[in-house]
């Protein structure tokens, strides 16, 4: 636009398989979405509804390495799949959700825990141990027409060739239909969000020199450098 007072910010965008790039809106995040994961930082996942909070679309990188933060001595891996709407709109019914997907890839939900352990600490918003540079790393988008719709299927990450992470997508407690009904209960969701899924039992904190290596049954693996 002729308009603008400064440059156009360039819109994140994340590859896709078989060619084209897929623009990222927004990026919500559920929490505790495994029962083991919940367990694990102290929670009863039964007792709980579903919770997002949300990254910011330039936390997404594709280069497949992993800058380590500032400001943290202790952050943590979370591996997820990762899902990306083609459309959208409010008040979304579950049998209707799938209708809606594009695709599915790889995510990692890099947390700097100890500073997300200090906002809860103090009642304070997440956003400084969540929504940092480059802490959504990410594979290829998947079309859904490929893959079909992806409800089971073994996770893994491996760091530095050990097995950290070991789960399905059968164990997700929010399955990805009520998610994206539930989520368009309270916002306008729209083409271009993706949605990251949950992660299961065992994450962990990772160093410099780490290599990370997730996978889904179905979308194969990517692998992020820690630098």
């Amino acid at each position: 636009m002729e308009d603008l007072v400064i440059a156009e910010p360039k819109r994140p965008t994340i590859p896709v398989v078989g060619g084209g790039e897929f623009p990222v809106r927004r990026v919500y995040c559920i929490g505790r979405n495994y029962a083991d994961h919940a367990i694990e930082m102290g929670h009863d996942p039964d007792k709980e509804p579903p919770f997002f909070f949300q990254k910011n679309p330039e936390n997404i990188d594709t280069s497949g390495e992993f800058p380590y933060p500032p400001k943290t001595q202790d952050v943590h891996y979370e591996m997820e799949m990762v899902v990306a709407l083609k459309s959208g709109g409010r008040d979304i019914a579950i049998e209707d959700a799938l209708d809606h997907v594009f695709g599915y890839g790889l995510g990692l939900d890099m947390t700097r825990r100890d500073l997300q352990g200090e906002m809860k600490k103090m009642g304070r918003p997440w956003e400084i141990g969540k929504a940092f540079e480059r802490s959504a790393p990410v594979g290829p988008i998947h079309p859904a027409s490929e893959t079909g719709h992806l409800d089971s299927g073994r996770l893994t990450l491996q760091v530095n060739g050990e097995t950290r992470q070991d789960g399905d997508l059968n164990q997700m407690i929010w399955k990805v239909p009520e998610m994206i009904n539930y989520l368009s209960q309270y916002y306008d969701i729209a083409a271009g969000d993706i949605i990251m899924s949950g992660t299961p039992a065992g994450v962990g904190a990772i160093q410099k020199g780490d290599v990370m290596k997730g996978s889904v049954e179905g979308l194969g693996d990517f692998t992020v450098a820690v630098i």
